[in-house]
């Protein structure tokens, strides 16, 4: 059980900076894009997008991802797409995205030979790879690393913003890998590997045809979900995942004390332990807590052992973690662009 103690004083330092330095952030946001998002959205051209090139090589627009993205000016209007098309290469830089550069897409050209990779860790907010604060961002075919180890904290990826999708990507580390911060996302094909609660936050997220593994050696947790009230619309929704790994972990354990996750017409490899659930040293949290698993097989989806205080969900109560209203997807996921035009640029190169 010594995985499952990392994270005891976890939550009180994680919410005091949340709401200090997250919460301003996407305050901040929505005063200045929310009376413009209604009017202009539907005024995007979603086929046309600027077409930025990164090459380590010197062929393209800039060498590295970050240089890319300061190169866009800010959108607050939302009247213009980016598409950031990295070449193959392995880019060794933390990148963030700024909360006032709505509509950007960043696309690898494969996942396998398209690698952004950073090593930092020990706090959760200051540690990942690639930080999205802005809403509307799309990620393609990008492998994002986290390779700090196993000494703490170490996120790859946090995303803390409105309407952000992920599209055959890879995110891995150990501790906290994906921090699925707030905010309503979409996953499909992605690999996402980690040992302990590897994929957390407060966001609305449906996870679609993704294949979780787990690197817990005993007792790790795949989720830690933060939904803290009854009214709270978040929780975590995996359709048609696969989850496999080594050892053993449970599915997942209450960030907040409503957290809430389910998984559907997913296959559990028998890594996932016989309780399916941990309640995290608060049996409080066993009344509040929605955990519910709807038509999983494989050898780690016998629920005779499961917890009691999890469910196993009828046709009526699945319905609604499966399908994109869960996340709002119908208004806001959007298909890649089919035509490009180039950058203006202030600054050309010499």
């Amino acid at each position: 059980m010594a995985e499952m103690g990392l994270y005891k004083t976890k939550s009180k330092h994680y919410i005091d900076t949340y709401y200090q330095i997250t919460i301003i952030n996407i305050f901040i946001l929505s005063l200045i894009t929310s009376s413009s998002m209604a009017s202009s959205s539907s005024s995007v051209d979603f086929s046309t997008a600027i077409l930025i090139r990164v090459d380590q090589s010197g062929k393209g627009d800039f060498n590295n991802i970050q240089e890319a993205i300061d190169s866009i000016p800010p959108n607050l209007n939302n009247s213009q797409l980016y598409f950031i098309w990295v070449k193959p290469g392995v880019y060794r830089e933390k990148v963030v995205i700024p909360a006032d550069k709505p509509y950007i897409t960043l696309s690898g050209t494969k996942a396998s030979t398209t690698v952004l990779i950073w090593s930092d860790g020990e706090d959760i907010l200051e540690s990942p790879t690639l930080t999205v604060f802005a809403s509307d961002f799309v990620c393609r075919f990008l492998t994002i690393q986290n390779k700090f180890g196993t000494a703490g904290q170490a996120v790859a990826l946090r995303v803390a913003a409105d309407n952000a999708a992920f599209y055959g990507c890879v995110i891995t580390s150990y501790q906290d890998t994906l921090l699925d911060d707030n905010g309503n996302h979409y996953f499909k094909n992605c690999y996402i590997e980690g040992a302990t609660d590897f994929i957390c936050g407060s966001a609305s997220s449906l996870y679609e045809k993704c294949h979780l593994h787990s690197l817990s050696p005993n007792n790790g947790s795949m989720t830690a979900q933060m939904r803290s009230s009854a009214t709270d619309k978040s929780g975590f929704s995996f359709l048609g995942c696969k989850l496999t790994g080594t050892g053993s972990t449970y599915l997942g354990r209450p960030w907040g004390a409503y957290s809430r996750v389910v998984f559907a017409y997913s296959f559990f490899s028998d890594v996932v332990a016989p309780q399916g659930w941990n309640e995290w040293g608060d049996s409080s949290k066993n009344n509040t807590v929605y955990y519910g698993e709807y038509k999983c097989y494989g050898p780690g989806a016998d629920r005779r052992e499961r917890v009691k205080w999890s469910k196993q969900l009828s046709d009526e109560e699945a319905t609604v973690f499966m399908s994109k209203d869960f996340i709002g997807g119908k208004d806001w996921l959007r298909p890649a662009p089919s035509h490009f035009k180039a950058a203006l640029k202030s600054n050309p190169k010499e």
